[in-house]
């Protein structure tokens, strides 16, 4: 293939692109009218608040019950002069796991909690920090 042919389908290429970007203008279609991120500052603050005044109080309440009334079945069922019910152990272990498991919901209750609280920070600083980063355009780029 010559290099002048080579050239020809290049440039015949280069002419069938559509997909170019422009910046100074939306799209003729009418794209960019509406926002491609939705985001609701106040609804992520009621559902952190939600979290917060309503969830884990409830599971912190809930689980200390769960423990009063596992203490208690252990007491009556645990041993007594070298005899016991082989309930007793098998309950205490079983509220171990309950306690790791509400242990960790808490935790991802609290880790729910803090990014639905972040997030429009985080989203706000990005806008901020994309827009120092982006320059005006130059008067050459409008031709």
């Amino acid at each position: 293939m010559a290099w002048d042919e080579w050239k020809q389908i290049k440039n015949d290429v280069a002419a069938q692109r559509t997909d170019s970007m422009r910046l100074n203008k939306l799209d003729p279609g009418g794209g960019g009218s509406a926002p491609d991120l939705a985001s609701s500052p106040q609804k992520k603050q009621a559902a952190a608040k939600a979290i917060n005044e309503d969830l884990e109080p409830s599971v912190e309440r809930d689980g200390k019950h769960a423990t009063e009334s596992v203490t208690a079945v252990v007491k009556e069922f645990g041993a007594r002069d070298g005899h016991g019910w082989d309930t007793s152990g098998a309950l205490r272990k079983a509220h171990r796991t309950w306690e790791q498991q509400v242990k960790a919901l808490l935790g991802r209750m609290a880790w729910e909690k803090h990014a639905l609280s972040k997030t429009g920070i985080d989203l706000a600083n990005d806008d901020i920090g994309i827009g120092s980063q982006v320059a005006p355009p130059s008067p050459i780029d409008k031709y």
